[in-house]
């Protein structure tokens, strides 16, 4: 699969559409994942791997590296998705980040939220994230990407790539334990 993407991704890079056309069957459904756990909203989504496509493809033949492109492909739509989150924000819905099929979240592990919190909960606490903040955490948490891999996908070092997830990960505590001072005692027995 790697050598059949590779070979893929150089003759996209010389102009083959057709190739491209393979490359994107190949790659489309990771990227639109990627895009939607972003946004949540499918229209946005579709916005934003066209967008990205199109930046792919205008933008292929300086890949140096086509190993790398699966890494360079994911940095593409988040940054379109975030740009996308931005814009929406900004003037338009609010976007929703969880998965609509769970009525739960546990978080595992030391740098995880280390509780389980119902959705609307976290909802509510990925709004008050930035786009930035949200992207992070969507790599590691939904798509399960390693430290270097985050790191690799948004093109900062790995200590940066960290250092956002800690500061995501804290900032998304932050507002869970917010919306838990702000219920009410009637609320928390229901």
């Amino acid at each position: 699969m790697a050598s059949m993407q590779r070979d893929l991704v150089r003759e996209a890079a010389g102009g083959d559409q057709e190739a491209f056309e393979s490359l994107v069957r190949l790659s489309a459904g990771r990227l639109f994942a990627i895009a939607y756990r972003i946004l949540r909203n499918h229209d946005l989504a579709e916005d934003a791997l066209q967008q990205s496509l199109a930046m792919i493809w205008d933008e292929l033949p300086r890949l140096r590296d086509p190993d790398r492109f699966e890494a360079w492909s994911y940095r593409v739509v988040v940054r379109a998705s975030v740009a996308q989150a931005r814009h929406e924000r900004r003037g338009g819905p609010i976007v929703h980040l969880l998965p609509n099929d769970a009525d739960t979240i546990t978080a595992r592990g030391p740098d995880e939220f280390g509780r389980i919190a119902d959705r609307d909960q976290l909802e509510r606490g990925f709004r008050r994230l930035t786009p930035d903040q949200r992207a992070v955490l969507v790599l590691q948490h939904y798509i399960g990407l390693s430290l270097a891999e985050i790191a690799d996908v948004l093109g900062i070092p790995v200590g940066t790539a960290g250092s956002r997830i800690h500061h995501a990960s804290r900032a998304l505590r932050a507002a869970l334990d917010a919306d838990d001072r702000t219920e009410s005692p009637k609320e928390r027995t229901a």
